[in-house]
């Protein structure tokens, strides 16, 4: 009886590992994948910038996108304290700094939409500048990333606000699987927002 529980507690370990060695693959797969979107867009809007296309219309940035680019980096902060805290069953301090992520990122959302409409008000459209159009792609396509690693974040920190005794909570960080997905969502959070800074920065040098 008792190889046989051993067997099957083997068995099970097994299944996990290949199970969390296939989504880290899948998940770097994805970012393989995004970057090299980004990289083909950066590539284009290099392109087309260096040909004087009569409508390229060049422009300052909007201040409320440096605004929103701090926003996203101390998100990054923020979670790295939640990931320190959850390790160290800190389970207060992980509640709090998740929540803090959370908040950053519909923040990050709100002003990048804000940036849309300075842009707007700026006469800077689709219509009549190449550059705001890819200004309008990049960060529009980086937003949908966001709020997916938004929905994501939602799920870990209604969790974590669900299990508030500390047994619970100590029951669910030590569960394999709830650790593989928290593991998952913060490095998908770190990769968008350090993806969201070598655009700006981009941006800023291509705008400067």
């Amino acid at each position: 009886m008792l190889n046989q529980n051993i067997y099957q507690d083997e068995k099970e370990s097994g299944f996990f590992r290949r199970r969390e060695d296939s989504l880290n693959f899948m998940l770097g797969l994805a970012f393989v994948g995004t970057s090299l979107i980004f990289l083909i867009i950066v590539g284009v809007y290099i392109n087309l910038s260096l040909k004087n296309v009569e409508i390229w219309k060049t422009f300052s940035l909007p201040k409320i996108f440096w605004v929103s680019t701090i926003m996203i980096a101390l998100s990054s902060y923020t979670l790295h304290i939640a990931k320190k805290a959850l390790e160290k069953d800190d389970f207060k301090q992980y509640r709090y700094a998740l929540g803090s992520t959370f908040l950053l990122g519909i923040s990050f959302c709100v002003m990048q939409i804000l940036g849309w409409q300075t842009l707007v008000s700026i006469n800077i459209l689709f219509k009549n500048s190449l550059a705001g159009s890819f200004l309008y792609v990049m960060s529009g396509l980086h937003l949908l990333h966001i709020i997916g690693g938004l929905v994501f974040l939602g799920i870990i920190f209604k969790e974590a606000l669900k299990y508030k005794n500390y047994v619970d909570a100590f029951v669910y960080s030590v569960n394999p699987p709830n650790q593989l997905k928290i593991k998952l969502i913060i490095r998908y959070w770190h990769f968008v927002d350090i993806l969201w800074i070598v655009l700006f920065l981009f941006l800023v040098f291509q705008h400067s």
